[in-house]
């Protein structure tokens, strides 16, 4: 026993430095994850979250981008710019933590988020509450920062199935509905896509090229 307990503990400090090794490695493969400006969830995290929070029912799927984002970049300088984008990150994680879901920032000036909002009498009053939300001005070194948002959701609630992908690409078209018309918010209604795709993606987004005739 007096051999065992010298050998425990000769070893007990190379066990919690090794346990001390890995919570660090978590914690940076986590902040990995995160978006560094924001510190939202990046695509990938966010994509297994809303996966899981899409199992809940009422969950919604909300996709945005903002409007007149570059003219703040290009008239108040980058800094501007990244003020306006870390408001509008915290402002949406408020939003859908409050709801029941998650946020991430996908790239650029979009962003998605999760909700679960079972009412659907109520979906729209919660749309136009985000709206409003995102639409505040930003202070920044004693001016006031105003963007407008586009926002798409879609309610996974009439799919057989929790497909994050099509309900995207549904919120999506809805988010670009909402932009052609000035922007504001705009809910999908059915699981059927109604605009054309190239390489898997609504055709005119950036990155994909509109076939001759294609609708954009």
């Amino acid at each position: 026993m007096n051999t065992l307990a010298s050998v425990s503990a000769a070893a007990a400090p190379l066990l919690a430095g090794w346990s001390v090794h890995t919570l660090l490695l978590r914690r940076r493969i986590a902040r990995i994850r995160l978006d560094p400006l924001t510190g939202l969830p990046g695509r990938a995290q966010f994509t297994t979250s809303a996966r899981r929070d899409l199992r809940a029912p009422g969950a919604v799927v909300v996709l945005l981008d903002l409007d007149g984002f570059k003219a703040v970049n290009d008239t108040h300088g980058h800094a501007a710019g990244d003020a306006v984008l870390t408001a509008v990150g915290d402002r949406l994680q408020t939003w859908a933590a409050l709801l029941g879901g998650s946020a991430g920032r996908l790239g650029g000036d979009e962003f998605a988020a999760t909700a679960v909002i079972p009412d659907s009498a109520r979906r729209p009053f919660e749309l136009r509450e985000l709206d409003e939300v995102l639409c505040s001005p930003v202070p920044f070194r004693g001016a006031e920062l105003t963007v407008g948002a586009s926002i798409g959701a879609f309610a996974v609630a009439g799919l057989p199935a929790p497909a994050l992908d099509l309900a995207l690409r549904r919120a999506d078209e809805a988010m670009y509905a909402a932009k052609r018309t000035g922007g504001g918010w705009r809910i999908a209604e059915g699981p059927i896509p109604e605009m054309t795709t190239t390489n898997g993606r609504r055709t005119g987004r950036p990155g994909t090229t509109a076939p001759a005739g294609g609708r954009r």
